[in-house]
Order: C-alpha cells, then sequence, then structure tokens
C-alpha cells in the first residue's frame, strides 16, 4: 500500500510538472487560445532545432553520387534476354557482319601469301568494317544502361578503339607518317563526313533540327584549341629556317621537346573537358536544356516525301508522322499517348519517351562481346599495317591517302552508322556527342597519348604535321564551327560538309606528301 501511495503521488507531480510546463516556456513559445471544449494538452515543441547541423558531404561522397547519377539511365530498362538470345542478336545485328568471313581470309593471305600486299589490304579493310560495326553494337546496348551523356561519351572512346589501336600498330612499326596522317584523316571524317551525314539525314525528315549552341560553341573552342597546338611546331619549324643560326639537327630535337610538353598540357585540357562535361556542368549537355533549340517539321508535305503513315507496334495505334503536324495548318488524325502533352507547340517535335527500352544482349555477353572484338581488331589491323608499305610501294596510290581517308573510313565506321542512325530519331544532341565528341577526344586525348607513348617508348613521334594536312585541318574546323554557331541544322548544311569532305578527297588522291623531320626511327 506505501508502494502504491508513493507511485500516486509520483504520478500527481509529473502531472503537475506538465501542466505548469508551458507557464515555464511562455514568453519564448506563445500558444495560442484553445476552445473550451478542447482536452489540455501541452503544446508539441519540436527539437529538431537543437541537432547538429548535418556536415557537407565530402568530394568523394559527391563524386560517388554523380557517377550514381550518370550511370542511371533515363528511361527504365526491359528485362535482359538470355545468352542464347544474346548470340542470336549478335548474329543477326546488322547484313555487315557477311564481312566477317574476310576475317580468316585475310589472316590466311597474309601468312600464306606475304608478298600480296594489296590483297591482304583489302581483304583486312573488309574484315575491319563488320568488327567496328559489332564494336558500336556493343557500345550502344552499354549506352542503354546509362544517362546520355555518359552514352555519348562512351560511344565516342569505344569507337576511337579502332584509330587508337592502328595507330598503337603503326607507332610501334616505326610508321610515323602513317600515325600522324591517320589521326588527322579521324578528325576530317568525323567533322565533315559523320557530322554532314548527320546534318543531311535528318534534315529529310525535320526542316531544322536543334542543339545545344552554348555546349557546341565549347566543343568549337576545344577544337580551336587542339588546331592550334598542331600549327605551332610547323610555325616554329618554319621561322627558324632561312636564318644564319639555324641548325637542323637542334631545331628538330627542340621542336620534338616542345611536342612532349605540349601533349602534356592537351592532356591536361581533356581531363578538365571530362569533369565539365561529367560532373559540373553536365546538365548543359541534357536535352532538356533551356539553351536547346527547338526542331521544327516542314510546312506543308515533306519534299522529301518521308512523311508516311506508320504503325507503332508496341502502343498499337497508328501514329502519323512530325512533318503531318505544322504550324497554322490543320493536323491529320493523331491518336497521342495518354502522357503526351496535347498543348506542345505546333513545328516542335517532342521527345518524351515513356516505353521501356529492351536490351539485345546481357551485361554480360555485351562486355565478352568488346573483349573479343577488340582483340580481333587489334590482330587484323598489325596485318592491314603491315600491307600499307608494300601497297603504296607500286606507285598507284601514296600513303597519304591511305592514311587520310581510307584509313578513317574503317576506324569510323561505328561513329558513322551510330551517328546517323540517331539523328533521324532526332537525337541530335547524341549524334553531336558522338562526332565532334569524337574529334575532341582525338584532337586532345589521343594524339597527345600517342606521341606520350612515342616518347616513353623512344620513337620521335611529334606534332609537326605534313603543312597542307594542318592547314586542311584548321580550315575545317573553321568551317564546322560557322555551321553550328546558331544551334540549329537542315539538309543542306550537311551537304555542305560532305562535299567539303570530297573536295580533300580528291586533294589527297593526287598529293604525294612530304618527309617528316624524323623518317627513320
Amino acid at each position: 500500500m506505501g508502494s502504491l501511495r508513493d507511485g500516486h503521488s509520483e504520478m500527481a507531480h509529473s502531472t503537475a510538472s506538465s501542466v505548469r510546463a508551458p507557464n515555464a516556456v511562455e514568453e519564448t513559445f506563445p500558444l495560442t487560445q484553445r476552445p473550451s471544449g478542447a482536452s489540455v494538452n501541452p503544446p508539441h515543441i519540436s527539437v529538431t532545432a537543437s541537432k547538429p547541423p548535418k556536415k557537407p558531404l565530402g568530394w568523394l561522397a559527391k563524386f560517388r553520387r554523380a557517377v550514381t547519377l550518370m550511370a542511371k539511365p533515363s528511361t527504365p530498362i526491359g528485362k535482359a534476354p538470355t545468352v542464347w538470345r544474346s548470340i542470336q542478336a549478335i548474329v543477326f545485328a546488322s547484313w555487315l557482319n557477311v564481312l566477317l568471313i574476310f576475317i580468316p581470309i585475310s589472316w590466311a593471305m597474309n601468312f600464306a601469301l606475304p608478298d600480296q600486299h594489296t590483297l591482304t589490304f583489302v581483304f583486312a579493310f573488309l574484315a575491319i568494317i563488320p568488327l567496328a560495326k559489332l564494336l558500336a553494337f556493343a557500345t550502344d546496348e552499354l549506352s542503354l544502361r546509362v544517362g546520355q551523356t555518359l552514352a555519348g561519351l562512351l560511344n565516342a572512346t569505344l569507337g576511337n578503339a579502332v584509330e587508337l589501336i592502328v595507330s598503337i600498330i603503326a607507332l610501334a612499326k616505326c610508321q610515323l607518317t602513317i600515325v600522324q596522317s591517320s589521326l588527322v584523316g579521324s578528325i576530317l571524317s568525323n567533322l565533315l563526313l559523320v557530322l554532314g551525314m548527320c546534318f543531311f539525314a535528318g534534315g529529310l525528315r525535320f526542316s531544322e533540327q536543334g542543339f545545344g549552341q552554348s555546349a557546341v560553341q565549347l566543343n568549337s573552342s576545344l577544337l580551336t584549341i587542339s588546331v592550334i597546338a598542331l600549327l605551332l611546331p610547323g610555325a616554329f619549324h618554319m621561322a627558324l629556317q632561312g636564318q644564319p643560326e639555324y641548325d637542323e639537327s637542334s631545331t628538330d630535337y627542340n621542336i620534338l621537346k616542345t611536342s612532349h610538353g605540349v601533349a602534356i598540357i592537351l592532356l591536361f585540357i581533356y581531363a578538365s573537358y571530362l569533369v565539365f562535361q561529367l560532373f559540373s556542368h553536365k546538365a548543359l549537355y541534357d536535352d532538356d536544356n533551356e539553351d536547346m533549340q527547338k526542331t521544327k517539321d516542314y510546312r506543308g508535305d515533306n519534299p522529301f516525301r518521308l512523311h508516311r503513315m506508320r504503325r507503332n507496334i508496341m502502343e498499337g495505334e497508328t501514329v502519323s508522322s512530325p512533318s503531318s503536324v505544322h504550324e497554322g495548318e490543320p493536323a491529320m488524325t493523331l491518336h497521342r499517348p495518354a502522357d503526351t502533352n496535347p498543348d506542345m507547340e505546333p513545328g516542335t517535335h517532342s521527345s518524351v519517351e515513356t516505353e521501356a527500352e529492351q536490351p539485345l544482349m546481357s551485361l554480360a555477353v555485351c562486355l565478352w562481346l568488346l573483349v573479343v572484338v577488340t582483340t580481333l581488331v587489334a590482330v587484323t589491323a598489325e596485318f592491314l599495317v603491315d600491307s600499307i608499305d608494300g601497297l603504296t610501294s607500286s606507285g598507284s596510290i601514296n600513303k597519304e591517302f591511305v592514311g587520310v581517308i581510307l584509313l578513317p573510313i574503317v576506324g569510323n565506321a561505328a561513329e558513322h552508322v551510330t551517328a546517323v542512325t540517331v539523328s533521324v530519331k532526332d537525337k541530335l544532341t547524341l549524334s553531336l556527342g558522338v562526332a565532334v565528341g569524337s574529334s575532341i577526344q582525338i584532337a586532345l586525348f589521343v594524339i597527345p597519348f600517342i606521341v606520350t607513348l612515342g616518347w616513353i617508348m623512344n620513337k620521335p613521334l611529334t606534332l609537326l604535321f605534313d603543312p597542307l594536312e594542318s592547314i586542311v585541318l584548321f580550315l575545317s574546323v573553321l568551317t564546322v564551327n560557322y555551321v553550328v554557331q546558331d544551334g540549329k541544322s537542315n539538309w543542306l548544311e550537311g551537304m555542305i560538309l560532305m562535299c567539303l569532305y570530297m573536295i580533300l578527297v580528291v586533294t589527297f588522291w593526287y598529293y604525294p606528301g612530304t618527309q617528316g623531320i624524323f623518317p627513320d626511327c
């Protein structure tokens, strides 16, 4: 009983203290007047303010968060297929797989008939084309599982694997002219041929295609910097010629040292560009950026007759082509999906995607495909490089044409197919990321990396390129800068770029080339 009384007294004491509690904090926390019928309860005083503030995320946490956001796909991903379905998708990926038969033929030709350099070059040339297409196919499957910015970088990186492999093999065999001409030709092929085909193919379907103006202008600035880095050694060499104290051996040695220093600076610029694109300003490269220009359809009927009705198998609805909806005119009967914005401005194209992307390969098969294809490219490219000297010794074709025109066509097959395909789907941002981004990567990463690798391997590879190659590269970058400065494209601009590339093809067919300052390793 005593304990029971003690318990009642403690409860009374606690109740009295709880009732008196509001008076103790009345000046600090004023209470609102309650209705007479309401029960008197003590006010709930939040104590969250007394908790210590959250510490800001460290650089490692921010890095992990940025990587997680970049790796998140923009659209939902469906269930991955089985291994057998993945192999079937690889076999029937493209009709170019028929050319895979030239892989064993080129290998057999290299070992059985080593003197037939022309046949070895042709068969190896044809064998690398389907390998580059399979490389692009595997890259597209990986791109489905990441964001669009990282997908563009991934396409450009793996698309340049062929050029990088060919350059390393040619460098090891002291084919310095082939190394320099093939890298310059890759930039020209991406800027003029691939980008021109993207603008032309997209212009056949849309009147104008828009893209981010700020991002493209930044890419043009980076290309200009890389071209300046390639022009300075040539100016260095020409400025000292004819001087009384001119010494050819010491000048060549100084140009080699200058090239090594400039290559390190270019690599630093490329690393800064990656941080800018993937972390600090990645929103600048998104499709929903406010700087993005609108894509417009043709007024009236499409003059290229690409406005036919198409059946959407996934939705089971009939959808008209974007060219049938134009400004100021009534549209054809159009069954919109439920989530499509009905207030969308006529004459513009909406890129809203709600359907889940269905991958054609599992992730494991995709990675194995990348490894196998890269190995086959490396072996076949070695046979290709070995046959160049025998091919050009007859005089019917010169090394400049082989390096600037032929080799980049093989290496850029992946970028060409990928960029043109997505440009027709009004994904011009991804096309620019592949074409222009690939050119930036070659100019700011592959070229200085090869120069640095030659420094390590004791190969005298410099940034002193052929004078005609340097001038053509400068004029091409200048032309592309004028074409993309308004943030819009059409089929005529694509035609201009393609015709300029054909002019270069004719020029380098008759250009014999010059001997470098270090002809022999």
